[in-house]
């Protein structure tokens, strides 16, 4: 995999690490909402219900957000909605759609909305916190916790220390971005962050886990990613700690662009559903069809900008074909 189809993909871990571990991440991140859930009684994921709302909810872009049902330490019921951004720029209309997935929610449901934002573009000045207006007299709005990712990096030594995933994937991030142009110093890294998953004496399913985050996030040239291959190798073989071997690697990735294609799939599907709410089932079939990165980025530039599902027929036909 490319470091350039990385760079455009950095949800799709995001997205993954937050159903695997959304404990982790709100105690992470969100220490006093943490704090205030009985994690005793579970959570459960409510995709349906957010779907329902993000389809209200015209977008031209997909964001990793996640809906969980949770019990507060005082026995009420109470729903978190818990956003990451993971776009390379900021968002101007972030704020208010903050805001209006809460109050759908809250309409739709009748249930207590608690909203959370992580920010992990690169622009420090950029961090919305509230949505609002006000017309004679009356004031509505919202205001929401926000986390910076970029602010870590004045904590670096308090993340190497946290036994936390988030702490893993936060500093993969962080690295991810600041060695764009730098291969050399990415696989440095990269390295360097897959050895301390051995060495921190986490159990194979999250070395695995978390490898598999940080193998998405600081993708390598193919020859920087043989040379990274050869050190694990080694390493394992030397730690007698055989957990990622050539035909698991070999998995992972298979499974990282499988996941990327299906997520493109369903980005342009997404787009569709939200702009003209009804989208014929063989239209969405041939999407589902089509496999080819380039192609699917192309068809869901258009799908944010023709008129219809049906001027998209001609595109779908030509990329189906090929």
């Amino acid at each position: 995999m490319s470091t350039d189809a990385q760079s455009g993909d950095m949800d799709s871990p995001w997205k993954e690490a937050l159903e695997r571990y959304f404990e982790a991440f709100m105690e992470f991140f969100f220490p006093e909402a943490y704090a205030g859930i009985d994690w005793t009684r579970g959570y459960e994921f409510l995709d349906k219900e957010l779907q329902q709302v993000v389809r209200d909810a015209e977008s031209g872009r997909r964001h990793v957000d996640k809906l969980a049902k949770v019990w507060r330490n005082d026995g009420e019921e109470a729903w978190v909605l818990a956003h990451v951004e993971v776009q390379s720029n900021p968002e101007r209309g972030f704020p208010k759609r903050m805001y209006q997935y809460n109050y759908r929610l809250f309409d739709r449901y009748d249930r207590p909305v608690a909203s959370f934002a992580v920010l992990a573009d690169g622009r420090a000045g950029w961090r919305p916190t509230r949505y609002g207006y006000e017309l004679w007299g009356c004031t509505v709005g919202l205001e929401f916790p926000v986390v910076k990712l970029l602010d870590y990096e004045s904590r670096w030594l308090e993340l190497e220390q946290s036994a936390n995933p988030f702490a893993v994937l936060v500093r993969g991030h962080l690295k991810a971005r600041e060695t764009r142009r730098n291969p050399e110093e990415r696989l440095k890294w990269k390295w360097t962050l897959v050895r301390e998953l051995y060495e921190r004496g986490y159990a194979k399913e999250d070395i695995l886990n978390l490898f598999r985050f940080l193998d998405w996030l600081m993708a390598l040239p193919d020859e920087l990613e043989r040379r990274f291959d050869e050190l694990l190798a080694e390493y394992e073989e030397e730690k007698k700690m055989p957990y990622v071997t050539s035909i698991e690697r070999l998995g992972i990735q298979r499974g990282i662009q499988q996941g990327m294609v299906r997520d493109a799939q369903e980005s342009v599907v997404d787009i569709l559903e939200a702009r003209f709410q009804r989208v014929p089932r063989a239209m969405v079939r041939m999407i589902r069809g089509i496999e080819d990165a380039p192609a699917l980025k192309a068809l869901r530039r258009r799908a944010a900008v023709v008129g219809s599902p049906k001027e998209l027929e001609g595109d779908l036909s030509e990329y189906a074909s090929g």
